[in-house]
């Protein structure tokens, strides 16, 4: 989004972690006038009301009052940062417009959940951009990064769990595996991406290799 284009006003849909609090920062430093944010108990961070202009709180599952937030606020524009736990994804408490769209949604995973959501929002005018809105500078390039190279072992089990986690991925399992000398120790799923890296990183006992892909398009 160009800075000619950059709207005054913008929504946050805001998980957990510090996802958040980087793009509100991007998004005030690209010349977003007024930041609303929608947070949800036990996911985004209390703190986190400091960094925007209006915030309110809603539980996984209220779809409904979240969308007529933004509307109040002049939202047309709303980004997702942030993850939600996976278990809150299938312990909600929805509302009669939650549970509409969940009607409509026959494989469940996250991105089919949030992409209902979406939908959800477009009825209303809202339209969701991009996450990485904003956020070309803090995004890496191709290539080595930081810490040790690898080793040859070590690169042919990242090519190994690359495309292992390219194939899990598109079968909406899960976009991590944990890899070591040629084996898969483990393979995200509902659990999520921490909780599969502990357990691989375990049975790997200091030599496992962790591999997150994109989900396809």
């Amino acid at each position: 989004m160009s800075e000619s284009s950059v709207q005054e006003t913008i929504g946050i849909i805001a998980g957990n972690g510090i996802y958040p609090e980087t793009f509100a920062t991007a998004a005030r430093k690209a010349g977003v006038k007024k930041i609303v944010a929608a947070g949800f108990t036990n996911e985004t961070k209390p703190e986190f009301a400091g960094f925007v202009d209006e915030i309110d709180w809603f539980r996984v599952g209220q779809l409904g009052k979240m969308i007529k937030f933004f509307e109040k606020q002049g939202v047309t524009e709303a980004v997702m940062v942030g993850q939600i736990a996976p278990k809150n994804l299938f312990e909600l408490r929805p509302d009669i417009r939650t549970l509409k769209m969940l009607g409509r949604v026959k494989e469940r995973n996250a991105e089919t959940l949030f992409g209902a959501i979406a939908k959800e929002l477009h009825k209303d005018g809202i339209v969701l951009l991009p996450a990485t809105t904003f956020l070309e500078d803090h995004l890496p390039g191709p290539g080595h990064v930081c810490g040790p190279a690898l080793s040859e072992r070590q690169e042919e089990d990242a090519k190994f769990g690359f495309r292992i986690a390219k194939e899990t991925s598109r079968l909406d399992i899960g976009q991590t595996v944990v890899v070591k000398k040629g084996t898969v120790l483990a393979v995200e799923a509902f659990e999520g991406t921490n909780e599969a890296i502990k357990r691989g990183g375990q049975l790997g006992k200091g030599e496992a290799m962790v591999v997150k892909v994109s989900k396809p398009n």
